[in-house]
C-alpha cells in the first residue's frame, strides 16, 4: 500500500524558512493581487493567500476590478503596479472573465515581479536552468518529489497534461534532474495510447481536471504518482487518478485534497522573496 505523500509538511518547512527571510529584509515584502469580477473561487483562494502572507510578515494587496474590465485596462493597471516600487509581487488571480485572454496579461507583468513564473522570461530562464523564479504548480511537484528521496537521474517520468502552468514547465524541471520525461495529452488518449505511457512510468504525474482519467491497474509497482487534478463530485473533491485502485500498486501517492494544493501558495510566497531579492 502507498505511502501519503502529503504537501502540508513540506509546505510548513517552506513558510519558516520565508518567514526567517521576511525577517532579514529591510522592510516587509509587499505583494500586490488583483481580481477582475467576484469569482468565489478565485475569491476563496485570495482569502488563503491574504491568511498565509500575513501570516509570514507579507503586506498582502488585494485590488478588485470590475467584471466587465477590459483586457486592456486590465493591463494599464498590471503597468500601474509594476511603475510602484513599493510592490514586490504581482498575481493576476485566475479565472478571468471571457473577455481577457490571461497569456496576453501575463506578458506585461514584469519579469522581476511575476512571482506566478509565467512570464515568458522567466519560463525562459527555466529552459536555460537559471530560473530563480518557476510556477508555482510545477515546482510544488518538484519539491514533492524532493521530499520522497528519489533520484530522478534516468527515471521514466510521465508527465499526462501539457498546460502552461504545469506540463510544460515541469518537463523542463524534470529534463534538469536528467529524469527521461514523456509529455502525454489529449492526443495521446485519442489514439489509445496513454495507458502503454502510464504503465512504464516509474514517476507519474496527472494534471488534466479529468475525474478517473487513469485506472489504478495502470500505475506501475512501487511508481510515485503525483495527481495535480481537482475536481468536484458531488460534495466531495477527487483527482484525476483512480485513487484506491493506485495505491495499491504506488509507493507513494499524493492524496486529493491535500497533496499538491497547500504547497502552491507556500511557492508563491517564496517566489515573492526571490523577486524582492531581484529588485534590490
Amino acid at each position: 500500500m502507498a505511502k501519503l505523500l502529503e504537501g502540508r509538511p513540506v509546505a510548513e518547512k517552506i513558510k519558516q524558512a520565508v518567514k526567517l527571510s521576511v525577517q532579514s529584509l529591510d522592510r516587509a515584502p509587499v505583494l500586490a493581487s488583483v481580481v477582475v469580477g467576484a469569482n468565489p473561487g478565485a475569491l476563496a483562494y485570495v482569502r488563503s493567500q491574504e491568511k498565509i502572507a500575513q501570516d509570514l510578515g507579507i503586506v498582502y494587496q488585494l485590488h478588485q476590478l470590475a467584471e466587465n474590465t477590459t483586457e486592456d485596462q486590465l493591463v494599464d493597471f498590471v503597468i500601474k503596479l509594476n511603475n510602484d516600487r513599493l510592490i514586490n509581487g504581482i498575481v493576476v488571480q485566475m479565472p478571468l472573465p471571457q473577455q481577457i485572454d490571461y497569456k496576453n496579461v501575463s506578458e506585461f507583468i514584469s519579469p522581476k515581479k511575476d512571482i506566478e513564473g509565467m512570464h515568458p522570461s522567466n519560463i525562459g530562464k527555466v529552459l536555460f536552468g537559471r530560473a530563480r523564479i518557476a510556477a508555482c504548480t510545477a515546482t510544488a511537484v518538484m519539491e514533492l518529489l524532493n521530499s520522497t528521496g528519489i533520484d530522478l537521474y534516468g527515471k521514466e517520468v510521465v508527465v499526462v497534461g501539457h498546460s502552461e502552468i504545469v506540463g510544460k514547465p515541469l518537463s523542463l524541471l524534470l529534463l534538469e534532474k536528467f529524469a527521461t520525461v514523456t509529455v502525454c495529452h489529449i492526443a495521446t488518449s485519442k489514439v489509445g495510447r496513454l495507458e502503454q505511457h502510464v504503465r512504464r512510468a516509474e514517476v507519474l504525474i496527472v494534471a488534466v481536471g479529468q475525474i478517473g482519467l487513469i485506472k489504478g491497474e495502470w500505475v506501475k509497482p512501487g511508481a510515485i504518482v503525483i495527481d495535480v487534478g481537482i475536481n468536484r463530485l458531488g460534495d466531495k473533491i477527487v483527482g484525476d487518478v483512480e485513487f484506491e485502485s493506485a495505491a495499491k500498486n504506488a509507493s507513494f501517492i499524493t492524496p486529493v485534497p491535500g497533496g499538491v494544493g497547500p504547497l502552491t501558495v507556500a511557492i508563491l510566497m517564496r517566489n515573492l522573496i526571490e523577486a524582492t531579492k531581484l529588485q534590490y
